[in-house]
């Protein structure tokens, strides 16, 4: 059937596949699914909700929760109507929910729990917002009772109303979280979302009808979104993780056999493999050695001879097998984007059978632009992919990289003068990234344009691959160069608590508190060892010359990091101006 709408993937879905299991979520450690067709009563019913509590065609609704199938009902409901949902991290402040139902003007609120509930309460003060509840909460409106409104409602109405929705809709307003200032309001079509869906199907490796995918990337990022459009169009079910914190336990129950991710996550994966291997005594632990070196100098295009090939095999025989199992045993595809995967883990991981793709885009082109083909002819480790289909790519005079195409956002939503400054005359989308092309159709990603800075003597650094080649070192969490204007590159490193234990415990230091183990002179010389080896991989301009670790964690809700795990820069010169400043004293 055609699919000129999003919602049209619900029916499609029935008459293609008739899942058994579309949706799940873990309820009080038992799995609660949702077939195809109980998602369609289901979200036909919250549309006709809608539309009895007065919510029509371009009235705003937003969404905040954490993954689970209810944001999905809500999401498709909405869209039946062609009402446009506004999804927001539950994360940000009560000051960031206050900016976006004011500029949006958010008629309703759905939120997932009490704690986003309280925020949700506080940001909307003297504004005239219902707010939904998806778990029970005193004093707040249940779903389930609001859907109920929708249960006798006029299923010819309903009808009526979805077939006055055209793919040149808009369907959702993405507030980014950004680096820097106030959220823009990117605005998607249905259109935009369904040629990316398209786009990107051929580069899925999944068995269609019957695949399962673990979700736990935020809903509210369009990455995940569109990642779940795409899953249901497939045929793929879609398992949602109970949290962050459970992943391994989930993986190993659901055994999945796609998910998609970002990088840092896959880091903290391979840090802990690592520490796990250095707790291995003897034989066990010299054959983990030996077979990880063996990954890091795979190379997926390139056939090393018999020797390199019969080791491999046999590592991944007696080791990397393990690896295999704790991701559920049946992996075929883990999708990677959001920031730069280091290039060490993509080659372990696709020595080791595990086919780590990476992907690139944005909010606005909804998102891909450009991703990995999932095989060892087509992998091009240390790129973010091939094109994917309908979308041009070009590099500016300066080094941009500029997108066209039907993926590319509507606009920033009341903001017509900051979408003229990212969109030219000609239709093309600045990224505001640094890029080259390789092979007319491989995309490398180097740096943010707006984040590289010139030292005193003249020479440009570009901070983004330095930090991401610094954070290889299993004591590095975050790290943020600095230097603009100064005579030398610095750096402040957020360590890795985790790592620091495992490198104690190996050296029979005994671990006091983190504070006055980071104190100890031992420490600051291993942190200064880690940092001489890795400086080398950079010219004499570039490499740190003073660093300074932080006794304190980035975070989310500290505000040193976006919702995708991105360095607001800004916030990190302003919080830590005197550090900073120490470091050229």
């Amino acid at each position: 059937m055609q699919i000129n709408r999003l919602f049209d993937l619900i029916p499609h879905q029935i008459a293609t596949y008739d899942k058994e299991v579309a949706l799940a979520q873990k309820l009080s450690g038992q799995w609660v699914t949702y077939s195809s067709r109980k998602l369609k009563e289901i979200v036909d019913n919250l549309s006709l909700a809608f539309l009895a509590t007065g919510i029509d065609k371009d009235d705003k609704v937003a969404i905040i929760s954490n993954n689970r199938p209810e944001w999905n009902f809500i999401d498709l409901a909405l869209q039946q109507i062609g009402a446009i949902s506004v999804p927001m991290y539950p994360t940000i402040s009560a000051d960031d929910y206050k900016y976006i139902f004011e500029h949006a003007g958010v008629k309703k609120a759905f939120v997932g729990d009490a704690e986003i509930y309280g925020k949700a309460m506080e940001g909307s003060k003297g504004m005239d917002i219902q707010i939904v509840s998806f778990d029970k909460i005193d004093g707040c409106d249940y779903w389930e009772d609001f859907m109920a409104k929708g249960e006798s409602g006029d299923v010819a109405l309903l009808d009526e109303k979805k077939e006055k929705v055209n793919m040149s809709d808009l369907f959702t307003i993405i507030y980014t979280s950004g680096t820097t200032g106030r959220p823009k309001g990117v605005m998607l079509t249905h259109g935009n979302v369904i040629h990316n869906l398209f786009a990107v199907e051929d580069r899925i490796v999944a068995d269609k009808g019957i695949s399962k995918a673990l979700s736990f990337l935020p809903l509210c990022h369009i990455y995940e979104r569109t990642g779940s459009f795409c899953f249901m169009y497939m045929g793929i079910s879609i398992y949602y993780a109970e949290s962050m914190e459970t992943i391994g336990d989930n993986l190993k129950e659901i055994q999945p056999h796609i998910f998609n991710t970002v990088p840092r996550l896959l880091e903290k994966v391979y840090d802990k493999i690592v520490s796990k291997g250095y707790e291995l005594t003897g034989v066990k632990k010299s054959l983990f050695f030996w077979a990880l070196n063996l990954g890091l100098k795979y190379e997926p295009t390139k056939d090393q001879g018999f020797w390199y090939n019969f080791q491999l095999k046999l590592a991944n025989k007696i080791i990397f097998s393990k690896w295999r199992e704790a991701l559920g045993g049946n992996i075929m595809q883990i999708n990677s984007g959001a920031s730069a995967l280091q290039a060490r883990l993509a080659r372990v991981f696709w020595s080791a059978q595990i086919p780590v793709c990476e992907g690139y885009g944005l909010t606005e082109t909804s998102p891909v632009v450009s991703a990995s083909v999932c095989n060892h002819q087509d992998i091009r480790i240390g790129m973010v992919g091939k094109i994917v289909k309908e979308v041009e790519v070009k590099i500016a005079e300066d080094g941009e990289v500029l997108v066209k195409g039907p993926n590319v956002m509507q606009g920033y939503y009341k903001q017509p003068d900051l979408t003229a400054e990212v969109i030219d005359a000609d239709g093309w989308f600045h990224t505001g990234d640094i890029g080259e092309l390789h092979e007319k159709h491989y995309l490398k990603i180097t740096d943010r344009k707006k984040e590289m800075f010139k030292t005193s003597g003249g020479k440009y650094i570009a901070p983004q691959p330095m930090e991401n080649k610094f954070k290889e070192s299993p004591l590095i969490e975050q790290i943020i160069v600095v230097g603009e204007n100064k005579n030398y590159p610095a750096a402040l490193i957020v360590p890795s608590l985790t790592g620091l234990a495992d490198w104690c415990k190996h050296k029979d230091i005994p671990y006091t508190t983190d504070a006055e183990m980071l104190a100890k002179p031992e420490i600051i010389e291993k942190f200064q060892k880690e940092m001489d080896n890795l400086n080398k991989y950079f010219g004499k301009w570039e490499q740190v010359k003073r660093f300074k670790v932080l006794n304190t964690q980035w975070g989310i809700e500290t505000g040193e990091l976006t919702p995708t795990m991105k360095l607001k820069r800004k916030v990190v010169h302003t919080k830590f101006a005197k550090e900073i400043e120490e470091l050229y004293s």
